[in-house]
This record gives C-alpha cells, structure tokens and sequence, in this order.
C-alpha cells in the first residue's frame, strides 16, 4: 500500500475545448519562438545576452504594470522558490491578493505565474499574450523569459494584486525581473552557479545578486561565506540600504523534525522573549532556514512599510506553504524522494536529510543532470550506502547523455546503467530496489519534475 507523505501539489486546471487548446499551443509556440536562455548550452552565453534595456523599453510600453502593486524580490543561488512560497503564502493567509512569480515550472507553463496559489488560466494567457504582440514587435532581441516576466507583470495588475512576491531567473542585476523597486529584497545562500555567466568567484556572484538591491530598500540576507557576505554588506551600505542577516538581527533555532513536517523559532535579537514558534512542511534543515529568512523578511516588510500581517496569520501560511520536489516524500513504504538538487551543495543537504530521516538504509538514485553541471562534485556528496544508480535523461536540450552519465557515475565507483525515459527509470527502481531501500530521483529540476509527473499518472492523480 502506497502512503502518501504530503498532499501533492496538483493544480486543477478546468478541461480545454479543442479551440482554446489550439490557442494556447499557439501562445506557448509564440513565446518559446524567442531567445531562450534556458535551453540554451552554457558555453553559448555571454554576459552580452544579458540587456535590461530591452525590459525597460517593454515595460515603457505596457504602461509599468510592475509599478501598480508593491512587491518583493528574492535572489539567491537556492531555495530562492522556497523562500517565496513562504512569502506568499503567509500574505495570502493575511488575507491580501497575492501574486508569485517563480521559474521554470514543474509542469505547466502557467504555474510561473500565479494569484493566490492558482496559475494564470490558460484563457487569460492566450489574451495576455495576443495583448503584447504589438509591443514585442516593436523591441528587438526580447527573450523567452523577459516575455514570460512581462506578461506575469502585466496579469498581476489587472488581477489587482495586493503584493506580488517575485522570484529572480538568473543572477539579479542584469536579470528581468529586476525593473522592480521592491518594499524588501532578499539574498538567500550563495555559490558558485552560472559561472561562465555571473563569474567565477562568490564576489563576483554576490556583486551579481546584489544587483537587486535598491537605494533605501530593506535588505535581508541568508547567512553567508565572508567572501560573498562582505560584497552585500558593501553594497547595501553604497546605496542606504538597511541590511538585516539572518544570524545576527535575526535568529532561529530548529525544534523538532518528522516526516510530517518541522517546527522552528524565530525572533529578533532584540526580542529573544517574543520568538515565534512555526510548522513548516518542508524538510531538512536548509528548509528551516529558509523559512526562518521569508519569517525575518515580513517581519522587516511589515516594520518599515507598516504591513498589517499578524503573527498568526504567518503561522498559518507556513504551515499552508508548499513548494513540490524539493525533498517532497511521494510515498513511504518503500520511500520515494524527489528532490531538484543540482549542485555539490545542494546535493549534500539532500544527503544530510536523508541521514536524518532514513538513516542506514540503502539507497537507490533516479539520476540526470543537465551538462554544464558539476556531476563529479554532486557524485563526491553522494553517501558510500547508494547501491545503485540509474541515469537517465530528462526531455530538455541541455540535458546530458544518459550513457556518458552513467560511465562517470562507474568511475566514480558507484553500480550503473542507464534507463530512459525517466519514468522508466523511476519505475525500474521502484521494482527492481530492496524493500528497505530509499529511493532518491535527484540532479536536475526537469528529472524531478518527470518523474513527479510520472509517479502523478500512475496513481490517478494528476489533474488535467
């Protein structure tokens, strides 16, 4: 019998005629006929792709929707969406319209854009974008994702949001979502991603995500290495900017910890005695701290722009928040975890996890990755109790060969073979695995989300 840990993050999308069906392929075929630095080779890019100018133009031209509601932006190398979907759910909990913005999606283009936990309706997409036309046309070399930002800003506004909580793509200051003058600005953890893009140092990456913050603008920042730390500290102080760090005007401490979710305190330094106590359902120890920093975040937005947000009603949206494939349990006997970690670091902390929940017990990864990643560093995290791995291939340009994966997963001395599709793999592991083992689908978000969708099919439980 399959016991599942968490409710399944599934939107419920009404049925399409055959016409609106058409229409919204036509949409997406349109927005993904533009530049699209997602699924572009890495070695392709240069800093020289990346233009604010073209995001302002457009905006110009769409008349600032982006300026009609405040809002809240969050940069980082992880747990940025996660950070957010606290945000967001603690505000809406507080009873305001919220809009959120994160990327890329797990399944559905429109999970990018949403109000109040439900994605933009495929119908007011499809308007959205015949809407803009005209002004794409008129600004040369405009991206998949400048245009997938536009048109979010553009259904935030006319849906009236109360906030918008807005997630950076890719860096911070040449990124375009960064047209915004934010209430708050948060830094979550940073390291060394993107490196042919943001540069190959933590300074040069922090000067990159500091790019978001804004003259007078509240910054709150994730703990931090010294290198990467002392360029936000400089940079918010060039710019008048209050910088509040989580571990120093900020703390928390972890509670208690189960498959069921975590509790958490957090307070301000100054007021240890009113610490507020949290569950959160998101697991290991980074999701404490990251929902320790979304706390400090409101706690600052409702401090310097008199936010009426009770302490209950942040209880309440943390408790609420999901943020799927991010150490989310699918099932528990045997345990199936699927996790989106794509670096050294993150795959480290889904390890940590693993200890801390199935300690001891064999492992069998579900694993692809996309080329430009660091495959021997995520290997090197991996613990000496993975008996096998199964590599596979994710359906996406830059995802590596699952053979040429797995040839460096056996000379890294792990078992090895490749199975596509991911689904196969997923199931291949699902049947072929020792009853105690755990079983890990890991290393790439499009992985996670394949064989989330797949598991989803399976038992009936994706809603189209």
């Amino acid at each position: 019998m399959l016991l599942v840990a968490q409710t399944a993050c599934v939107y419920n999308l009404p049925a399409m005629s055959d016409d609106l069906q058409a229409r919204y392929q036509h949409a997406l075929d349109y927005i993904y006929s533009f530049v699209d630095f997602s699924r572009t080779h890495q070695q392709n890019l240069s800093p020289e792709n990346f233009d604010l100018s073209r995001m302002f133009a457009l905006m110009r031209r769409l008349g600032e929707p982006q300026n009609r509601y405040p809002s809240l932006h969050i940069a980082g190398s992880k747990g940025k969406g996660s950070v957010a979907a606290f945000c967001a759910a603690a505000l809406q909990a507080g009873g305001y319209r919220v809009g959120l913005y994160t990327s890329p999606h797990l399944k559905d283009f429109e999970e990018r854009i949403q109000v109040d936990g439900q994605p933009i309706p495929r119908a007011d997409l499809v308007a959205l974008v015949e809407e803009i036309k005209p002004h794409v046309a008129a600004i040369p070399r405009l991206t998949t994702f400048e245009i997938t930002t536009a048109l979010g800003f553009l259904y935030f506004a006319r849906r009236g949001v109360d906030f918008a909580v807005i997630e950076v793509g890719l860096g911070g200051r040449l990124d375009a979502t960064n047209v915004i003058t934010p209430r708050v600005a948060v830094i979550t953890a940073l390291q060394l991603e993107h490196t042919m893009i943001l540069g190959d140092t933590l300074s040069q990456i922090a000067a990159e995500k500091g790019g978001i913050i804004k003259t007078g603008v509240p910054l709150v920042v994730a703990p931090q290495q010294a290198e990467a730390l002392a360029v936000l500290e400089s940079m918010a102080a060039e710019r008048d900017a209050p910088c509040y760090r989580l571990g120093r005007e900020y703390r928390y401490r972890a509670v208690e910890a189960s498959l069921e979710g975590q509790t958490l305190d957090v307070w301000r330094q100054d007021a240890e005695h009113a610490a507020q106590r949290l569950r959160i359902p998101l697991l290991g120890l980074h999701q404490v701290e990251n929902a320790a920093l979304a706390w400090a975040a409101l706690d600052v937005l409702r401090r310097h722009d008199e936010l009426d947000l009770p302490p209950t009603a942040v209880a309440a949206g943390f408790e609420r928040a999901r943020w799927p494939a991010r150490f989310e349990i699918l099932q528990r006997c045997p345990p199936l975890v699927v996790d989106a970690a794509h670096t050294p670091a993150a795959m480290r902390r889904v390890c940590e996890t693993l200890d801390a929940f199935f300690p001891d017990r064999p492992l069998w990864l579900v694993y692809g990755v996309s080329e430009d990643k660091d495959v021997a560093g995520m290997l090197r995290a991996l613990p000496p109790r993975v008996e096998e791995v199964l590599c596979t291939r994710a359906e996406h340009p830059r995802a590596l060969d699952a053979e040429t994966l797995a040839e460096r997963v056996r000379a890294a001395g792990f078992a090895s073979r490749s199975v596509e599709p991911v689904g196969a793999a997923l199931f291949a592991a699902l049947e072929e695995a020792p009853p105690e083992a755990v079983i890990l689908v890991s290393g790439s978000i499009f992985v996670a989300a394949s064989a989330r969708i797949a598991w989803l099919e399976r038992q009936g439980e994706l809603v189209e």
